[in-house]
């Protein structure tokens, strides 16, 4: 099965100089817990996740109103085709200790895949159980 089959094609995003506020709204009102970082565009630049904003704003004392997602934001995170197999998501997922890809086409993000999306299909289920294993074991260490 392909990554298309499962993915979230409604992606809300943020653009880099978008307030870490903004952001957190956003994942609150749609209830998801990262937004690809978008250039103006449509590039992927990083990702923002609620933990990203917990950690590099609010613990480090700075304003979210003030503070831009491009300075909290991952770079460099890793993606996934349409195309390619699920089993390879997981495996990028497991070793990038994430639990959320932005999915790419010609440069665009055209979804979001999750060990949720994953974990919802039987066939994946036993793939997304050893990757969320993976990432939960690391974080204990």
């Amino acid at each position: 099965m392909q990554v298309r089959d499962l993915m979230n094609p409604s992606v809300v995003s943020i653009t880099p100089s978008e307030s870490a506020a903004l952001a957190a709204r956003l994942l609150s009102r749609h209830n998801v817990g990262s937004l690809p970082v978008c250039g103006e565009d449509g590039g992927l630049r990083g990702i923002v996740t609620d933990r990203d904003i917990v950690l590099r704003c609010v613990a480090a004392e700075e304003d979210p109103a003030k503070t831009q997602v491009k300075d909290i934001m991952t770079r460099n995170c890793a993606v996934v085709s349409p195309d390619d197999d699920a089993r390879e998501a997981t495996r990028l997922m497991a070793a990038g200790q994430v639990r959320r890809l932005p999915v790419l086409e010609g440069g665009k993000v055209v979804g979001m895949v999750s060990l949720g999306d994953l974990s919802k299909n039987q066939n994946y289920n036993m793939e997304a159980s050893k990757a969320l294993s993976e990432i939960s074991e690391n974080i204990k260490k």
